[in-house]
Formats: structure tokens, sequence, C-alpha cells
């Protein structure tokens, strides 16, 4: 199988190899000063699935997925409370850290290196030094700029001109750039602020900088992938191209990148500045965690995706009927195989929907033979069913979903004591209807549905979910 991959640099999808035995990968990560969005964890969820793909196809994986924790917003957050930005931005990483696991970014699909910007001043300084020893960057007046004209290939990755750069991006006006489109290195900073010595003054690292330092620091000059939202492509991506090639003598910084589609919310964009967003520290104590998960997988992950409340919905109902499924199939023995259909929609630029689609298929399957009258213990049908058991949940296993006890997923959110009342319930709902009692019946389940608690009679017997 040939991983193939949209490469936002050439505009097409191209075979991916890594430059060497190890892949490596670094992906944006947040700004901590705030509890993200769920547009925010869309990147770390669906290129987390491709570090799980890497490490199965390559043994192992070098993945940087980065902490920025210094910022003008962190800087006005910290100044707001009192307090001091390590008490911000501690808070908030872990914060952050909580929520990705909460999505089930972990283990496979987690990174191996989260490298902090602080942790890199050193690092940030000496490439800073080296842009101005190469004439691709100046210092004025406490600031150090990287000079866009020195480097004739800036445009490349976002394929704009630099008049439409310049009229596109927040440009700052400020007498000691040489030219407007020139973006800082290098800032001083006041008493207040926090700053680093540095060549320069006691200052701080432009949001730009930080990203090419810790990419090279943990992953050498050339990574094969770097990957993050598309907002990021100009002015952030397309500048750490600049700077990093210009500081490595011209070496190619990414052979790779992939951006994935923003989220929409409400026909907008979500956004903080908009003021239209869904954290991700809310909506895991209001929804599934893995519905949410579902969700963020259901479109392709270069295509903008439109989050609501329905969209959830739909993905737990989806995932109602696949743990239903497993539930029904809990006599089948069966021990988890990533089948071909699943390896070969992800080899085919990370297309989660048709993996999802491939999930949905084997469930259908299960749930006919099942219907048909098809047994766990008859020789052949039992092998039939432990494949499609396996199947599912090694597709399941790729994608980071399907891995709970269907009765955890069913009874989530509630104790073992009320589980045990619900069953005492329908199994005396059953006696009443083996006695033609069907007033009780009726009853025991209207009581039911008032607490949230469905009934759904199967030829395997009476399965119950939450609502």
């Amino acid at each position: 199988m040939t991983l193939r991959l949209h490469n936002n640099l050439t505009r097409r999808v191209e075979e991916f190899e890594p430059l060497g035995p190890v892949p490596t990968m670094y992906v944006c990560g947040p700004t901590v000063y705030n509890y993200v969005h769920i547009g925010n964890a869309r990147g770390p969820v669906v290129f987390g699935v491709l570090a799980a793909l890497l490490r199965r196809r390559y043994g192992q994986l070098r993945y940087a997925r980065n902490i920025t924790d210094v910022d003008d917003k962190i800087n006005a957050a910290a100044k707001e409370l009192g307090v001091a930005i390590s008490a911000i931005t501690d808070r908030y990483a872990e914060a952050y850290r909580q929520d990705m696991a909460g999505l089930g970014v972990t283990g496979e699909f987690s990174p191996d290196i989260e490298p902090a910007a602080t942790a890199h001043i050193p690092h940030i300084i000496a490439m800073i030094e080296r842009l101005i020893e190469s004439g691709h960057a100046y210092a004025a007046e406490g600031h150090v700029l990287f000079a866009v004209g020195s480097f004739p290939e800036y445009g490349k990755l976002s394929r704009r001109d630099p008049e439409e750069m310049l009229a596109g991006a927040r440009v700052e006006v400020a007498p000691y750039k040489r030219d407007p489109g020139d973006f800082v290195l290098w800032k001083p900073s006041t008493p207040d602020l926090p700053g680093w010595d540095s060549p320069w003054g006691v200052g701080r690292p432009g949001w730009h900088i930080e990203c090419s330092a810790m990419a090279a620091a943990h992953l050498g000059e050339t990574i094969d992938i770097h990957a993050g939202g598309v907002d990021l492509q100009f002015p952030h991506h397309e500048n750490e191209v600049a700077q990093s090639e210009c500081a490595h003598g011209g070496r190619i910084f990414a052979r790779f990148w992939l951006h994935n589609g923003m989220l929409n919310f409400g026909g907008a964009k979500m956004s903080k500045s908009l003021g239209n967003i869904e954290k991700v520290h809310d909506l895991l104590q209001q929804h599934p965690p893995e519905a949410l998960r579902y969700a963020l997988l259901s479109a392709h992950y270069r295509q903008p995706l439109d989050w609501s409340e329905a969209l959830v919905e739909q993905a737990k109902n989806t995932l109602d009927r696949l743990y239903g499924t497993l539930r029904d199939l809990a006599d089948v023995h069966a021990i988890a195989e990533v089948p071909p259909g699943i390896e070969m929609a992800l080899d085919d630029d990370l297309n989660t929907p048709l993996a999802l689609a491939e999930i949905s298929h084997y469930a259908g399957e299960a749930r006919r033979l099942l219907a048909s009258g098809f047994s766990p213990t008859h020789p052949e049908q039992g092998d039939r069913l432990r494949g499609i058991k396996a199947a599912l949940l090694g597709a399941g296993q790729v994608l980071g979903l399907l891995q709970q006890d269907p009765a955890a997923w069913f009874g989530r959110g509630a104790s073992n004591d009320d589980d045990a009342r619900i069953q005492s319930l329908i199994d005396e709902r059953a006696a009443a209807k083996k006695a033609r009692d069907f007033a009780r019946s009726d009853a025991i389940r209207d009581q039911l549905a008032a607490e949230g608690v469905l009934l759904e009679d199967t030829p395997q017997g009476v399965r119950w979910k939450r609502a």
C-alpha cells in the first residue's frame, strides 16, 4: 500500500515516502491563554490518525506538536488577572492536554514531543543570528525583522504575490521597517512584559520564528510533513518557510504541507474573534467524547466542516448502532484486525469519511447475518461473524473509535447501581409481557423513557440505551 497525501506546496496529491527511515511530522499547537475551541481540535484529531498510520507503516515516527507559551494574548490575560504568564500558560497547557485526551488524542495518536517556545529561546536567538549574518534579517530599534525581499520564493506556499500578501495581511506600519511586508523575529520588552537577554536587548520572539526553531531543534532542518489549519497557511506557514530555508542555506523546510479545513458554526468560521466558539472543555461535559471525535472525522480533513448539535447527535446515533452491533456480537470472540479497505481509505489522503462508511458496511453486514439466524457456535457461520467483528474492532482501532465495552458506551454517566435498577425494571417488564399484563409493561417502558432510557426489542433480547 502507498500513502498518498495532498501536498499544499505543489497543490497535488503525491505519494509519500519519508526522507529517512523515521518519518518526521510537525503540527502547530495552541497558544495557551484560554480553553481551545472545537475547531482547534480538528487538526490534532485528524493528524493524530495520520501519526498512527505512519507508526504502523514505518515502525516509528518523530512527531512534534508545539505549545506557544509566549504571546501578546497571554500577556494581556496575565495582566488582566494580575498574575505571572506562567500561571496562565501552565493552566491552559494542562487544560489543552486534558481536552485532547478526552477526544482520544492519546497513545499512538499523540505527539512524541511537545516543545514549548519559552524553552527554546537560545535556539530562536541562534536562528535569528544566522538570518542576520546571511543578510536575510536586520536589527532596528530593538527589533529584528525578516527582510521579505531577500527571499525570491516568498509566497510559494500560499501562491500569493507580494502585493496581494501585503494587502491581505495585518501589517504593522512602523518606521523601523525597510519594507512594509517585513515581519518581526524579535521585539523589545518593557519591564512589565516577559523578556530574555539577547544581542538586541531584552525582548521576546515573534510568533513565526518559534515554530521554525522548535521544528529544527527536534526534527532537523528538513522535515517530512508540516501540518496545521488552513488559516495558518498565510502568514504563519509562509513565514516559517522563508525564515527556515534562509537560515539553513536554502534547504527545503518541509516536503509535504497539509492543511485541515475550518469548522463553521452558524454559517461563519468558528473563531474567538467572532465569539461564535464551542469550547472543547464544555463540549466534553455535554456530549459523549467519542461522538465529538466521530463528528470531527466525518468530513474529509481538507474540507470545511459545519459544526452543529445535529452533527453531534448524528454521530451519537451512529455510534449507538455500531456499539449495538458489537453488543449483539458479544458471544463472538475475535481479535482486532485492520481490514484492507480501511487502510486503502486512509492511504487515499486520509479519507476518513470513506473509512467510516466501511465501518458502517461491516456493522450492517453483521446485523443482516444475525437477523438471518447466523450463530456464533456454528463453525462456518461463527468464522464469518468473527471476521466481521475483527474488522469492526480493527477499523475502529485505527480511527480511535469503538474501543469501549458496549455496556460502558450505553451506560455512560450512570452508576452500577443505576444500571442494575434499570435492568431490574426491564426484567419486570419482560415478566409482565409474558403474563400478558400489557398495562404494566407499557408503564415500565414509559417510566424508563421519561428517565431518558430507550428500549429496543431485538431477536437477541431487550437492549437499552440512554438518550
